[in-house]
């Protein structure tokens, strides 16, 4: 029996998942790495720490299944995207943290680049925000001395933590590739949609020299074999994609309409285009879905949500309202709803549909009768309001009817929240059996590049149910209820000045 290791790097652990050959999870591990906060707004990651935990839970991974490179027939890779890495090619050594996707450093160059928003979001799809690796390269750029030259002249390189763990998985500073997949360079504010390749005009507009950007690949073929003196050397990397890219693949969303929701430290909502490019009026983002190797691009629309699992791991690290974070669906449970209390995360700013960098977290609604279940829940109703949001608009841009979400990811195994996102949506909500779609598509992508799996369909002949939800209140109740959210979202905005 072949079998595929899907190293799947999140934004709050890193975790290695084995996968047979008939799409069964056979062993996984993961490590929790720090969070480091420099300042508020700002939100970084030690690289060096993510590289020693991959090579950590692979060894994990591999003890807990009782195999060896041997039994590993090709690895795929998942990465939270944005997250930008520049390192030295000579030393491998990074020149500063990571910066994290949920960092909003970089207003100056949005405020900067608002006069060509349109030009932009035809060329990558994206609007122009914080969010994207573009403006964070660029404020790494301007903010380490002669870091812009030495990119120039291909002393250091750029990637997301796909490339970073690529090129360190092949060799690093003994002839690592450096690459990335199309999801990820979809990413970054500097590839053409259109073309699948760096776009120059991107490249002038953000001011980074061309030099320092990896190679753009497919997402299901070959990227390189894995270095000597490593646990799974000569092992091919045959399949790379972006966490929600990933995600996607993994519950088989392979047909136009299919859409997926990952209820993780984020929240993504994304509905597969094909080979169409599907713009939005209304703050979706137009991004690739995917692309097999020699085939075309498929594409997406996709809805992005800062905070949905981080508020319950802000409410356990931050105000240690609970312990773990099974204890918010405890909660919950004890209240009948919300007691009229909102609360909306916007730590970050809000992302999809409302695209305001200056709203911040909100909690709405409190009186003496509101209790620790009252802000549990509406800490996990806050999560399916805002996909609420998303799902309406993504109806309008993608022209899809959407009447079924496949969710997956952490927070999808609590069913007060399923049920309550099948209410206030007015659809279907369906879990798998696989609720960690992220590393299975990684997995399934890899096993398709490698011959390990023969096909899309054959894939799709692996995903299972496990539970689904329909929706159970009135067309009324659910209207009340996102007045007062509109209400909720509107009190959050408006608190950072420009």
């Amino acid at each position: 029996m072949g079998y595929v290791l899907a190293l799947d790097e999140g934004t709050t652990s890193t975790r290695a998942v084995i996968f047979s050959e008939d799409g069964r999870t056979v062993a996984s591990a993961g490590q929790e790495f720090e969070q480091i906060f420099p300042a508020a707004g700002r939100v970084e990651h030690d690289a060096g720490v993510i590289w020693r935990t991959s090579r950590e839970v692979i060894g994990q991974a591999l003890g807990t299944a009782s195999l060896t490179s041997a039994d590993i027939s090709a690895v795929g890779i998942t990465n939270q995207r944005e997250t930008t890495v520049v390192w030295e090619a000579a030393t491998g050594q990074p020149v500063h943290n990571a910066i994290v996707w949920q960092d909003t450093r970089g207003g100056e160059y949005v405020a900067e680049l608002r006069e060509h928003a349109e030009e932009i979001a035809e060329i990558t799809g994206l609007p122009v925000n914080t969010y994207f690796s573009g403006i964070k390269l660029r404020w790494l750029f301007d903010h380490v001395d002669g870091l812009r030259e030495r990119a120039a002249a291909g002393e250091v390189l750029f990637g997301t933590i796909d490339t970073w763990l690529l090129w360190n998985l092949t060799g690093g500073v003994h002839g690592g590739v450096h690459v990335t997949d199309v999801t990820n360079a979809s990413r970054t504010l500097l590839m053409d949609l259109s073309t699948g390749q760096w776009s120059q005009r991107m490249c002038q507009l953000l001011d980074i020299p061309a030099a320092c950007l990896p190679e753009i690949r497919p997402s299901v073929g070959t990227f390189g074999t894995i270095a000597a003196g490593q646990l799974l050397a000569g092992v091919p990397i045959a399949g790379v994609l972006g966490d929600q890219q990933a995600a996607a693949f993994g519950q088989c969303r392979f047909s136009p309409g299919d859409t997926k929701n990952t209820y993780g430290t984020g929240c993504f909502l994304l509905t597969n285009t094909g080979e169409e490019i599907r713009r939005s009026a209304n703050g979706l983002v137009s991004t690739v879905a995917y692309q097999i190797e020699g085939q075309p691009l498929q594409y997406a629309l996709e809805g992005s949500i800062a905070v949905a699992g981080a508020l319950v791991q802000w409410l356990r690290d931050n105000l240690g309202l609970i312990r773990t974070a099974d204890e918010v669906n405890v909660l919950a449970s004890e209240v009948s709803d919300n007691g009229d209390v909102y609360f909306v995360p916007a730590f970050s700013g809000l992302y999809a549909p409302h695209w305001r960098a200056d709203a911040r977290g909100a909690l709405i609604g409190m009186t003496r009768f509101t209790s620790r279940g009252h802000i549990a829940r509406a800490a996990l109703e806050a999560t399916a309001f805002q996909t609420a949001e998303v799902l309406d608009v993504m109806r309008r841009d993608s022209g899809y009817t959407i009447n079924r979400i496949a969710a997956d990811g952490g927070m999808c195994a609590s069913d007060i929240l399923m049920q309550f996102q099948a209410d206030i949506a007015g659809c279907e909500v369906v879990r798998p059996q696989i609720i960690e779609a992220t590393a299975a598509g990684a997995a399934y992508a890899a096993g398709l590049g490698a011959g390990v799996y023969g096909s899309l369909d054959e894939l799709t002949g692996y995903w299972q149910a496990d539970a689904s939800w329909q929706p159970s209140i009135t067309a009324e109740d659910r209207q009340q209820l996102l007045s007062r959210w509109s209400q909720a979202i509107e009190r959050s905005l408006g608190w950072v000045e420009d």
